[in-house]
């Protein structure tokens, strides 16, 4: 019998004018954690479909074999029948079933048409213990957190019997601590016998659980390490997955910080539904000219509440305190009016708050700014076409046309749409919520470039970032939040990530 549980051979993978896979080629032998990297776009996402189900046989050229035969796999419930199970990047469960519920969603028992559903509450509870989630079975899933929904869509895969395990980014939108404990699971489950696949941007965190390592780029399989007999490291990763040699993940800038431009003096929010609740405390800060200024803290320190509250009172059922750009206070009651005063805001969500996925790339660059591309209100298709495919040779966002659905694009060519959207508005202040959330570090480049060309440019940046190494190597200051309130402040000479968590935690 074979030592691997899956073998990839020429797989090829074309849509209407894409080939997003080319002849890729792996195995993946049975017991180990095995991590696929590239760039966004590579096809990582793609491949893992095509192995699954989410694109049927048939759909694709070349041979997938499982447990030392070939699929033939028409729909997810096919591979998962043979104990095969794949958890995408954007969770799949249902948000009004309970935590039992959706563990068993799909492939429930029945006699006489009835569920047993003592049964299932009582079987879950074993599953929740093997994931490590200490909740009630019968807690609706949306009470949760992010990481604790990622730990009921892990049980709910073995609840389905699952031998080999895929996961698209199961980090990407946890904090440190939640990361942490999903890698320890990772390693629990190899240890009971789960083969896993992890598709990761997060090069530390593979490097720490992975045992090999497979890079694609530009939709072909380039190279297949073994973490320890290689002596692998992110470098040789990065190379690998960018074809050239990344000298500097943060660009170089000369900084010059001019006057004050904006600043805010006790400013405190109130949670949108719990309206005695403060989640942003008396907060003070100010942002000078040609300057990029961070927010740093762990998750629920009141960052981004502070930023929508800012932008036209976005968040909270009430905001207090004073907000002055270029020293004349504004009042600002709705986003357009934030727009309008100079104001532009990057969410860190792109995919809720930041487009709509359904329309094309050019009618996404110009939502915020029709003022300018109209007369009358009637938009110059001329003037948008034009506006978009300057964006997109600039920011270099990768698509056959600007026409194309921005679903359709890569996480990094996503952000670029909406860094495109915000930059065509041309405000003087970006707000930028986690910038390089989810995208690789050759995308995360470019973004870094694009963020100091705007401060070339005589524009400022506040930019909020759960990765400390990229507030270090990005930002002139940085401020420190927790439990709303603002810690402390550390200038670029100052900042390692110790002092930062030091000034979280402990003030």
């Amino acid at each position: 019998m074979s030592e691997y549980i899956l073998e990839i051979e020429n797989l090829t993978k074309e849509f209407p004018g894409v080939r997003a896979l080319e002849n890729v080629s792996l195995k993946v032998k049975k017991g180990e954690i095995h991590s696929l990297c590239g760039e966004n776009g590579a096809g990582k996402s793609t491949l893992m479909s095509c192995i699954s189900g989410v694109y049927p046989n048939g759909s694709y050229e070349g041979r997938v074999s499982y447990n030392g035969h070939e699929t033939k796999y028409h729909s997810v419930k096919d591979s998962e029948k043979e104990g095969l199970a794949i958890i995408h990047q954007e969770l799949a469960l249902s948000p009004y079933l309970s935590i039992y519920e959706n563990i068993f969603l799909g492939h429930m028992d029945t006699r006489f048409g009835i569920i047993n559903w003592n049964k299932y509450l009582k079987e879950s509870r074993e599953f929740l213990k093997t994931v490590g989630l200490n909740e009630p079975p019968e807690t609706v899933v949306s009470k949760l957190g992010v990481g604790k929904q990622q730990l009921v869509e892990i049980a709910r895969a073995l609840s389905k019997k699952t031998e080999l395990l895929i996961l698209d980014e199961p980090t990407s939108s946890l904090n440190d601590d939640e990361s942490e404990k999903l890698l320890n699971l990772m390693l629990e489950l190899k240890k009971q016998g789960i083969t896993l696949v992890m598709i990761s941007h997060k090069l530390n965190e593979v490097l720490k659980v992975a045992d090999t390592v497979t890079i694609l780029r530009d939709g072909k399989s380039i190279s297949t390490y073994d973490v320890k007999a290689d002596n692998l490291t992110e470098e040789i990763i990065i190379k690998d997955m960018v074809g050239r040699i990344l000298t500097h993940r943060f660009p170089e800038r000369k900084s010059t910080p001019g006057e004050v431009i904006m600043e805010v003096k006790n400013w405190t929010v109130y949670h949108p539904d719990y309206h005695n609740i403060k989640v942003v405390d008396n907060a003070s800060f100010f942002l000078r000219k040609g300057e990029i200024l961070a927010f740093c803290g762990p998750m629920g320190a009141g960052r981004t509440e502070l930023m929508m509250s800012l932008f036209g009172r976005s968040f909270g059922f009430r905001s207090e305190g004073e907000l002055f750009i270029n020293g004349k206070k504004y009042i600002l009651n709705s986003p357009r009016a934030a727009i309008n005063s100079g104001l532009g805001y990057i969410s860190e969500d792109r995919k809720s708050l930041g487009l709509i996925l359904i329309q094309d790339i050019k009618t996404n660059i110009s939502h915020s700014s029709l003022n300018k591309i109209s007369k009358f209100g009637v938009i110059n298709n001329q003037k948008e076409i034009k506006e978009a495919e300057r964006y997109r040779k600039d920011l270099n966002i990768r698509t056959p046309s600007i026409n194309q659905y921005v679903r359709n694009l890569s996480g990094g060519n996503q952000q670029k749409v909406v860094v495109s959207k915000a930059l065509m508005a041309d405000p003087n202040i970006f707000i930028v919520d986690e910038p390089t959330r989810g995208i690789d570090v050759g995308a995360k480049t470019e973004i870094y470039g694009i963020m100091n060309d705007i401060i070339t440019s005589g524009k400022s940046v506040i930019m909020v970032s759960s990765e400390l190494p990229e507030a270090i190597g990005m930002a002139d200051r940085i401020y420190v939040m927790n439990e709303g309130l603002i810690k402390g402040v550390l200038s670029k000479e100052e900042a390692t990530q110790e002092k930062i968590m030091h000034m979280a935690l402990v003030g």
